[in-house]
């Protein structure tokens, strides 16, 4: 009798008990990580095999912009070539950088053994555009067109002073990778407008200012600590936009569509065992990339698009994997009512042969980035989607290495840079923040990562500090605990 009270007692142990119990505490776990409401008996069942509901029920308020194109520059675009117009810098070029605008801050071990700093003027002009008067470098004559569409943000700074924790801080709002992207927030937040496609899509395109510069790592739009269904799902250029998405030979469609019911069942299986709301991810992620098989080839079929547009977005739209490409594909996304779409473009980090490498960088977007805009705008979508363009920190005032009268190069400056913002309810034509004469540090208005993170998803209609994640008993959000809303931008 005691021997078999002892094996009794041996079975109820901690793994037997959750294993026993598994499809209630999982079924009652799940529910909580994919719209905890629903355990109040307040909302619909949540959709969750077509990946369309978000946590929210609705956002916190009405929103002003429904989508997202963000067109980053990854590289760090200097600023005092293309958005921020310092004529002393030509005046005093070669001359010192003054100790008292210097102030001893940081460098990177690229420039801080440098004997010398000498300032560096621009070698390209600026003028004004627009109603607005908007200074903008003569090698953007594209976007200067446009200028009457921009919110242009002179004051941006970050803490991060080298490309991976400055690209990662921008996508993620940590300089430490493992955190979800913005793209990835929105999904889970959100959820997506499309049952067809991701919410959350990447184009990746190479530029001609520095084709091998640094590179881009998929952790950049990864989901981190949310779940598999939010990441990004990156577009390519070729004959497999998505990979592994088309069936192999002799399979035929009817074919998938058994295999994927079969693959349920299994992953049922394994959720009422398990618990694991991975699987149902898992089941979701399936049936999505068995949607995708029509939708994405639909989507890429540029067919359709008149010469009109291709002649507005120049000539590199017909190359595949181009930047230009990629803007109009990505107009393409947003008519399909995907939330969330991050272009990045390779190539701006001129440490060396500024004057040569950033015009052919600049030549690569300033078209594409002015088309996107208009071709937004006349098809009256311009209003709820938002379009971002900028990198992860601005360039040095000063030359890195040697400065002659027709070449210098720039090192990496997080203290002051410019990003420009259109549609999606910022003001328009309009120039916020300032820095000084020298293009060095911020005297107005400065916008931190984290105050750009917040405005943004203000600007989505959500409250940046109620839109969080437990994990590893603490709450995380985009923001982390900083951030406050820009309302000077707001329209």
């Amino acid at each position: 009798m005691e021997k078999e009270l002892l094996e009794f007692n041996c079975s109820l142990n901690r793994r037997h008990f959750l294993s026993k119990m598994s499809v209630g505490i999982g079924s009652l776990a799940l529910a909580s990580l994919l719209n905890p409401k629903s355990l109040l008996g307040k909302e619909k069942e949540s959709n969750v095999a077509s990946g369309i509901t978000g946590i929210l029920d609705s956002p916190h308020f009405a929103p002003k912009a429904k989508r997202v194109i963000y067109l980053f520059q990854s590289g760090g675009p200097s600023h005092l070539e293309l958005f921020d117009y310092k004529p002393l810098l030509r005046e005093r070029n070669g001359e010192e950088l003054p100790d008292s605008v210097r102030n001893g801050q940081r460098l990177t071990g690229m420039t801080s053994g440098q004997d010398s700093f000498p300032l560096a003027g621009s070698q390209y002009d600026f003028q004004q555009h627009g109603k607005s008067g908007m200074w903008i470098s003569e090698l953007l004559p594209y976007t200067a067109k446009i200028a009457d569409e921009l919110c242009v943000i002179r004051s941006m700074y970050t803490e991060a002073i080298n490309h991976d924790p400055a690209i990662t801080f921008f996508q993620t709002g940590s300089q430490q990778p493992g955190r979800p992207s913005i793209g990835s927030w929105l999904s889970y937040g959100l959820g997506s407008m499309n049952e067809n496609l991701p919410g959350f899509c990447v184009l990746l395109s190479r530029g001609t200012g520095r084709p091998q510069g640094q590179p881009l790592y998929s952790r950049l739009w990864g989901n981190g600590f949310l779940h598999s269904l939010h990441q990004g799902v990156q577009f390519r250029s070729g004959k497999d936009p998505v990979l592994y998405l088309k069936n192999p030979p002799g399979v035929s469609r009817t074919d998938r569509r058994q295999m994927l019911n079969s693959l349920t069942q299994l992953n049922e299986i394994s959720h009422q065992k398990f618990g694991d709301p991975e699987i149902v991810s898992r089941i979701a992620q399936y049936e999505m990339a068995y949607r995708m098989q029509t939708s994405v080839p639909e989507t890429m079929d540029l067919s359709s698009e008149p010469e009109s547009v291709f002649r507005m977005y120049g000539p590199d739209s017909v190359v595949p994997g181009t930047f230009a490409a990629n803007c109009l594909l990505a107009r393409r996304l947003i008519e399909r009512d995907v939330r969330f779409i991050q272009l990045y473009h390779m190539g701006w980090d001129q440490h060396e042969s500024l004057p040569s490498q950033i015009a052919g960088q600049a030549r690569d977007v300033d078209q594409a980035s002015a088309a996107l805009v208009l071709d937004l705008k006349q098809r009256g979508l311009l209003d709820d989607t938002l379009v971002i363009w900028g990198g992860e920190f601005g360039r040095t005032n000063y030359s890195q290495g040697k400065l002659t009268k027709t070449n210098y190069g720039r090192d990496h400056h997080p203290r002051c840079f410019s990003i420009w913002m259109a549609g999606g309810g910022v003001k328009a034509g309009f120039t916020y923040g300032k820095t000084d004469e020298f293009g060095y540090n911020i005297v107005e208005n400065p916008v931190h990562v984290h105050d750009f993170h917040a405005t943004l998803l203000h600007l989505l209609g959500i409250d940046h500090e109620k839109l969080v994640f437990k994990h590893q008993g603490r709450r995380f959000r985009l923001t982390d605990v900083h951030g406050h809303i820009v309302k000077d931008i707001l329209a």
